[in-house]
């Protein structure tokens, strides 16, 4: 099928297949999906301009339907997610404003591509270290006190770095909120926003809602227990590609038909994923999230190596 805006020839029930795909892990994990998503569209020969801007266009659909989800399933802290959108505006706008100025430059796809493929492999490493250390953690601790493995309260989710999340919530900058619905007392609201402007750049930036960087910083840097930053990142997630698709509308980079097309997909899958969440404890979740941006990564690392987008 031939997609005018973007100049692409793609089959359209393969990008209904990753769309369905990429609803189903993204309704699990409290992400877009654009670790995924991003680089299929790259490996099938979209240009990294239009990989942005229509990712982005389809991931506000699925996380619409996730995030309802979530909600019914009371995983979603609204006073975070409201407070979150102010950061994460600004951030898309600054990101999409660097994907404009590398559009006048003939290697946007490699700069863009190499910085996707340094921050997957980044996040897949250090969340594979973190939940292997969490769970040999609470396993010591079934043979010591014959505790349970796993704590089942969503507002008690064992982390091996709940002591650094502690500290930035100590953060003395005023003003300072409490956030009951993440068990969390007392937060700087500045801490929220610096966490959210960080996932709103790299939304702007790399296309999607970024919550393969936003989801984990909720965790290991606010303190979010796992489930709620899940639903939590689905609601931000809503905002940030919303607002980024407009943004990269308005410069020519979203072919909305791609979008539709991958959208009938999602909007299954994300239904799916957001159910299993009940399924499992938080630091599982985490351990599962794990092999997802190796598999974006290898992805785009094939576009690079192919040169498909040329065609």
């Amino acid at each position: 099928m031939d997609f005018l805006i973007s100049g692409t020839h793609i089959n359209p029930f393969a990008l209904i297949g990753v769309g369905f795909v990429v609803g189903l892990l993204g309704g699990f994990f409290g992400v877009g999906g654009s670790f995924l998503a991003g680089p299929a569209l790259f490996g099938f020969g979209v240009p990294m301009n239009f990989v942005v801007g229509t990712d982005l266009a389809h991931i506000v659909g699925k996380s619409i339907v996730a995030a309802r989800k979530h909600r019914a399933l009371g995983n979603i802290d609204l006073r975070l997610g409201g407070i979150m959108m102010f950061g994460t505006i600004g951030g898309v706008e600054m990101g999409a404003q660097l994907i404009q100025q590398l559009k006048k430059n003939a290697y946007i796809d490699i700069v863009v591509g190499i910085t996707f493929i340094v921050i997957l492999l980044s996040i897949s490493a250090f969340m594979a270290w973190e939940s292997w250390r969490t769970l040999k953690m609470h396993r010591n601790k079934v043979a010591r006190l014959g505790e349970p493995l796993i704590a089942e309260s969503k507002k008690q989710d064992p982390s091996a770095f709940a002591h650094i999340a502690k500290k930035i919530q100590s953060f003395g900058l005023p003003p300072h909120i409490s956030l009951p619905a993440s068990g969390i007392e007392r937060i700087s609201f500045w801490s929220i926003i610096i966490v959210s402007f960080i996932g709103g750049f790299f939304s702007g930036f790399l296309g999607g809602g970024a919550g393969y960087i936003r989801m984990p910083s909720m965790i290991y840097l606010l303190g979010i227990p796992t489930h709620i930053a899940v639903g939590t990142d689905l609601f931000e997630i809503i905002i940030s590609a919303g607002y980024g698709t407009f943004t990269h509308a308005l410069k020519g980079n979203v072919d909305i038909f791609i979008a539709l097309v991958m959208h009938t997909g999602a909007a299954i899958g994300a239904q799916i994923g957001a159910t299993l969440t009940q399924y499992f404890a938080g630091p599982r979740i985490r351990l599962a999230f794990i092999p997802l941006p190796l598999i974006g990564a290898a992805i785009v690392v094939y576009g690079l190596l192919t040169g498909q987008h040329h065609k």
